[in-house]
């Protein structure tokens, strides 16, 4: 299997954390995440978004969005619960790390962190970084008094929250004012098979 991807990106990383949970080796092709002029030729085939994570499995075959490889790698695996209401309430996470969670912490992050030019958005970042203290704060309200987001063991919802949550301070989130959330980033952290970002 072959991942175009990203070290620094959470969405990349998601999918390389859940596929060394699961053991599964990949090729890594690094792609540029601030110069996007070489994606119509290296994803254009394979990706109609051309964003990474894209994936091409053994067969051919290629993915792309980050839920939709974690869906399909994780499905009949420990991190998809067998009782269907316990699905849906994953698939809620996830929705919710890419509607609410993701377009706020990741893109503060990026604009300060990994842009290269961060006082380009400075006026832009306190907006994020108010709509990513609500994600922050609806994760901490559901957390307390949980160990993992649905029922009690890791699954998809965890892999896909945790890869922005633990590097939220790179946009410039304090992350010291949630002791649920903490807690849990170190629950996740601490699961056998756990790779870090940079790995």
């Amino acid at each position: 299997m072959i991942l175009y991807e990203n070290a620094t990106s959470g969405n990349c990383y998601k999918v390389r954390l859940l596929l060394a949970h699961l053991g599964l080796e990949v090729e890594r092709r690094p792609v540029d995440v601030v110069d996007r002029s070489n994606r119509p030729a290296l994803l254009g085939g394979l990706n109609p978004s051309l964003r990474v994570p894209t994936i091409v499995l053994d067969d051919g075959r290629s993915l792309g969005e980050s839920g939709a490889i974690l869906w399909y790698f994780g499905e009949g695996t420990r991190f998809v619960p067998d009782d269907r209401f316990a699905r849906a309430q994953v698939l809620q996470w996830m929705f919710f790390e890419q509607y609410d969670h993701e377009p706020a912490i990741a893109v503060a992050r990026f604009w300060l962190a990994l842009s290269g030019d961060p006082d380009a958005y400075r006026d832009r970042v306190p907006e994020r970084q108010a709509a990513g203290y609500r994600a922050l704060d609806a994760m901490e309200r559901h957390l307390e008094g949980r160990g993992w987001l649905v029922e009690d063991a890791m699954s998809l919802a965890d892999i896909a929250l945790y890869a922005y949550t633990h590097v939220a301070d790179e946009g410039g989130f304090d992350l010291d004012r949630y002791s649920a959330i903490n807690a849990w980033l170190a629950r996740v952290a601490g699961e056998p098979g756990h790779v870090p970002i940079d790995a």
